[in-house]
């Protein structure tokens, strides 16, 4: 099984990741929001086998000095442990930036996928017709992080995106999200913790970490109606293709 979308402390690392493999958890993809955090993902990645990168400007970032940082960004997106753009987006639930200041960095960070040839991940919230028009003008691969806004499933559809499921997939006060999972095609279906986040139900209280995926694992095969272990081989082959691993 892959964790698509982590969130890894350095100190931390080693113990969560050897976790992770003991319930079956081999590859993870490690996911920073700043230019601190994508050198401290590129360390991770460096020091522990299955372990990839994804380098990105939050869109809570927008306003500050990251913002002014793209050209690091591009540089550390060269490393070959750098597997995606992201995550990069569009937050207007919180408003921590901006609007137009994270619409600038969101569209810079798009064009450096397109230039790169990478996957880019996105993070969306209350902000669903500004993100799909943004994807409008990417031609590549998208991974949508985190799937929370059942507005983005028919345009995900239509556009072949890939749409990862987090823990709160599994609350029980989000129908509407495991409809959603039934509906998305399996050659399309991501699974992922954004830990230490949003913690599956049977752990929920506790800190999430990329062992956890399992239970989100579990959740979808249930939706969906299918076998565990082909639905753990079929997510695992998409995040293989997804992020060209």
């Amino acid at each position: 099984m892959i964790d698509t979308h982590a969130h890894l402390a350095p100190d931390e690392a080693a113990e969560v990741l050897a976790r992770a493999r003991a319930a079956g958890v081999a590859r993870v993809v490690a996911v920073a929001t700043s230019i601190q955090g994508a050198h401290e993902a590129l360390e991770i990645a460096g020091l522990h086998d299955g372990v990839f990168a994804a380098l990105g400007i939050h869109p809570h970032e927008a306003g500050g000095a990251e913002a002014r940082r793209l050209g690091e960004l591009r540089d550390l997106l060269g490393d070959p442990r750098a597997v995606a753009v992201g995550e990069t987006g569009l937050d207007y639930f919180r408003d921590y930036a901006p609007r137009d200041a994270q619409r600038r960095i969101f569209d810079a960070q798009l064009a450096l996928a397109a230039e790169l040839g990478k996957p880019v991940v996105i993070h969306t919230r209350a902000a669903d017709e500004d993100t799909v028009e943004a994807l409008a003008g990417f031609s590549g691969t998208v991974i949508l992080h985190c799937f929370s806004s059942t507005a983005l499933l028919e345009p995900a559809l239509e556009h072949g995106w890939y749409v990862s499921f987090a823990g709160n997939v599994t609350y029980p006060k989000a129908p509407e999200l495991r409809d959603a999972a039934a509906r998305v095609p399996e050659e399309r279906l991501l699974a992922e913790t954004d830990s230490p986040y949003l913690a599956p139900q049977p752990v929920r209280g506790q800190r999430n970490e990329p062992a956890f995926v399992m239970h989100t694992l579990a959740a979808l095969a249930e939706v969906r109606q299918t076998d565990l272990t082909a639905l753990e081989a079929r997510i695992d082959a998409n995040a293989t293709r997804a992020f060209a691993l």
